[in-house]
């Protein structure tokens, strides 16, 4: 992702979908390489269609569903004071967008990823602001309200909840727990989140090159283990008291910016939501 992100920003203005200033901070070896040349004559095109026919429609899965959520948490957090990242990663929303630079961020991530993290961006920015909060955590093991609540969450609060590309790497008891404690959140609150269509994991034939993509993921041991029917995510919300807003997926993000259909093909099937809390 952060090599995505990388190579969407370095795009001339006028082309590029979102900037993230930040991302070529967490590239290493061949990705490295990769961004650097890119910037160079055809080696943008080189770059991408290599990394198209590797993993098809990855990079565009993966810069469609950064720009949407940009755009929805860019409108939530004029109304919120609080941010919140769950399974943060390298996502650096709390340093890079304007709106952010007013709301209390909390970024919560397991234990070795967030160190990591901090490593880097203190090296790049001399110290961390005190609005961003980390916060180690176990999604599979640990309760998300007593990690927030010890990091100084303000509960009576309304809050975005950015929870991007974790959904399908974690147990439905988690999700379940996860979702149930996000809508005990202040009235206002919104949730923006990414999951995958179930048949992914059920019948992955439906969907172009899913079935090698599964298998692979297997093989790395980060197999994917929850996805969401599309039909049926209104009622699985609202059953743990949230009130969709919007699903859609990445393909129709992607198109609707003007990007080639085709690019998407093989991730046809990652899909986006926003859901709102409301008591």
């Amino acid at each position: 992702m952060a090599l995505f992100r990388a190579l969407e920003s370095s795009r001339p203005v006028d082309s590029r979908l979102f900037n993230d200033p930040y991302a070529h901070l967490f590239l290493h070896e061949w990705r490295k390489v990769f961004c650097a040349l890119a910037k160079v004559g055809l080696g943008r095109g080189f770059v991408e269609s290599l990394l198209d026919r590797s993993a098809p429609g990855a990079r565009a899965a993966g810069i469609a569903r950064t720009k949407w959520i940009d755009d929805e948490a860019e409108q939530a957090m004029a109304v919120v004071s609080q941010l919140v990242l769950l399974g943060a990663g390298f996502d650096t929303r709390a340093y890079r967008m304007p709106a952010a630079q007013q709301v209390n961020t909390f970024e919560l991530d397991h234990p070795e990823t967030s160190r990591a993290k901090q490593e880097i961006l203190q090296r790049e920015f001399g110290s961390l602001p005190r609005r961003i909060r980390f916060v180690e955590i176990d999604f599979n093991r640990q309760s998300m309200n007593e990690a927030l609540h010890c990091a100084g969450f303000d509960s009576s609060l309304a809050a975005c909840f950015i929870w991007e590309g974790v959904t399908n790497y974690l147990t439905a008891d988690a999700i379940d727990e996860s979702i149930r404690q996000i809508a005990r959140a202040a009235s206002g609150s919104i949730l923006l989140f990414t999951y995958i269509h179930r048949d992914v994991l059920d019948h992955p034939d439906r969907f172009f090159g899913a079935r090698n993509m599964v298998a692979r993921l297997q093989s790395y041991g980060e197999p994917w283990t929850f996805g969401l029917y599309p039909e049926s995510t209104q009622e699985y919300l609202a059953d743990r008291g949230l009130r969709l807003i919007e699903d859609l997926s990445v393909a129709e993000v992607w198109q609707g910016a003007g990007r080639p259909e085709q690019e998407t093909r093989g991730y046809e099937f990652y899909r986006l939501a926003s859901a709102s809390v409301q008591h």
